[in-house]
């Protein structure tokens, strides 16, 4: 029995497929080194540092992660994330006797904490600098990290030596910026596979932000949409708003709700940001590139919840579509 012919191309379909191609044949020339810019500056915690003073670091300079450094062993120990941080709270949730010894808890005893919650261990992935971008974003997707640590060796010493840290935000923000082929990117989401549309954790401004940091480490997961009583998305929690609450070494504010949380977000908080499924990637890309976004809710005409498209998505869809099983991530 002879199989019948395969459909041909269409024009929408030659568009996406050669929008892709040249996506990849980017991050394949590029290196790691070329997205960072100009002038930066980098914080490096010591697995010595206590818990308590790393987070008021991480607050007062306005970012949500940092790597370690083992000064014993002059070594590259990880990527200290907020999900550290709702890892301890989780922990001494679950063991309330210990919560006197909180403020004691230094960087390098976060281990027992992952061991003794079972969840996924601190983030030690990295990736030279001077490697392809591909490589990169390809061993962020199977680490399931949302930044990676560029390692370089020092050539005098021989020994590790931290330049920097790429976010998945920065490197699409590099694609929509120098690769124009995104503008062929028509395909609207409801024709890719693209995005996270059954099985959504959510919550209710009521719900209690312990309930809510439950479910970001029971879901491994970074945000959770807030709805109100006719499923409208009315806010997103996000793993970073953890931090703004025990920012002062506080863990009060942590008895508050969801909406009594949100409203201590700080005046420039970007805000969330919304897409429709009939929206298209080329649409998407040119949002990344004027704004500061980390996931895009996918609403309806009525704003109310269809899915939630991350970075993360996009891309292993960039990266992976197309590429036949063997390139697709389990």
């Amino acid at each position: 029995m002879s199989l019948p012919p395969p459909k041909p191309e269409t024009a929408i379909d030659r568009d996406q497929r050669v929008a892709l191609q040249r996506i990849r044949d980017f991050l394949r020339v590029r290196t790691s080194y070329d997205v960072l810019p100009l002038s930066f500056r980098l914080i490096i915690f010591d697995t010595s540092l206590l818990v308590k003073k790393s987070l008021a670091i991480l607050v007062q300079n306005g970012i949500v992660s940092a790597p370690l450094w083992d000064s014993k062993t002059s070594t590259f120990a990880g990527l200290l994330t907020t999900s550290d941080y709702i890892n301890l709270i989780q922990y001494y949730w679950q063991h309330p006797d210990k919560v006197s010894r909180i403020d004691q808890f230094k960087l390098n005893s976060l281990r027992e904490i992952e061991k003794a919650l079972n969840v996924s261990p601190l983030e030690t992935a990295s990736i030279h600098p001077l490697k392809p971008l591909y490589e990169a974003c390809r061993r962020m997707l199977e680490t399931r990290a949302r930044r990676i640590p560029l390692v370089d060796i020092d050539d005098e010493t021989g020994r590790a030596m931290v330049v920097s840290v790429v976010t998945q935000y920065r490197i699409l923000k590099f694609v929509a910026v120098n690769v124009h082929e995104t503008q062929l990117l028509r395909k609207p989401l409801r024709h890719l596979n693209l995005g996270t549309y059954k099985g959504l954790e959510t919550a209710r401004m009521e719900t209690s932000v312990f309930d809510v940091i439950h479910q970001l480490v029971a879901f491994n997961i970074s945000s959770v949409p807030i709805l109100n009583s006719d499923g409208v998305v009315t806010n997103v929690f996000e793993a970073v708003d953890v931090i703004t609450l025990i920012k002062g070494g506080n863990y009060d504010d942590l008895n508050l709700n969801v909406g009594e949380a949100l409203q201590k977000r700080p005046e420039d908080f970007p805000g969330i940001y919304t897409c429709s499924i009939d929206d298209r990637l080329d649409t998407i890309f040119d949002t990344i590139r004027k704004s500061r976004v980390h996931r895009f809710v996918v609403i309806n005409e009525d704003s109310q919840l269809v899915g939630v498209l991350t970075l993360s998505d996009i891309l292993e869809y960039i990266l992976l579509e197309g590429e036949g099983d063997d390139g697709k991530m389990g």
